[in-house]
């Protein structure tokens, strides 16, 4: 049963036909501003979304498809205000909570350590690698990061997310219809690329530790 569950969950095309729109909206602002959404599929559930936007868009008032990306960009920007919002209330919390299933400590190192060698550019460069872009936006906070730059970079990263993924998919899929046959695969795909920096930096750091 676990399995199942675990699979749906990181189907993107199980939140577009349950959920829709809404749903989209949801998922990612809470894996950008809730520390529990780090294991939702951000990256292949934009390009799926990019796919079908023209249907969400026919269903949402029938506007233009470039309207659904906007909404989403804005989710994104909320869930990172959100994040940012924690970190900079709860800081020392955070790093004496213990592991749960929901929550990694691991994950928030990753993200400090990202930060400290990118610096405020990680606000943007975060967006691209899951469950980094997660915990960046709390650590933004937990050292207090200029807001004003934050914001900057929080609009210019979420939008260059949302619309980068969202794009490719919409114009893939219109230049090579068969990709809607195809999902699987190409989510697949999608998430090695996307998850492959990640968990390399986690072995390598792992490995420096245990030298």
């Amino acid at each position: 049963m676990f399995e199942t569950i675990k699979h749906t969950l990181l189907n993107p095309e199980w939140y577009i036909q349950m959920g829709g729109l809404y749903l989209l909206l949801f998922v990612i602002f809470a894996e950008t501003g809730l520390f529990v959404g780090f294991f939702l599929p951000g990256d292949s559930l934009l390009f799926v979304a990019g796919i079908y936007a023209s249907e969400l868009a026919s269903e949402f008032f029938n506007v233009h498809y470039v309207v659904i990306m906007f909404m989403l960009a804005m989710a994104g920007v909320l869930g990172n205000f959100v994040g940012y919002w924690f970190g900079k209330k709860s800081g020392p919390f955070i790093y004496e909570r213990k592991d749960t299933f929901f929550f990694k400590k691991k994950h928030l190192y990753s993200a400090q350590e990202f930060y400290e060698k990118n610096g405020a550019l990680t606000i943007i460069a975060a967006r691209f690698l899951p469950i980094i872009r997660t915990f960046v936006p709390i650590i933004a906070g937990v050292v207090n990061m200029d807001k004003k730059k934050f914001t900057l970079y929080n609009f210019i990263g979420s939008f260059a997310w949302v619309f980068s993924m969202m794009l490719a998919g919409h114009f893939l899929s219109i230049q090579f219809p068969w990709i809607k046959d195809r999902l699987e695969i190409i989510v697949i795909v999608i998430i090695l690329v996307t998850t492959l920096p990640v968990i390399l930096k986690f072995a390598l750091s792992g490995k420096k530790k245990s030298d």
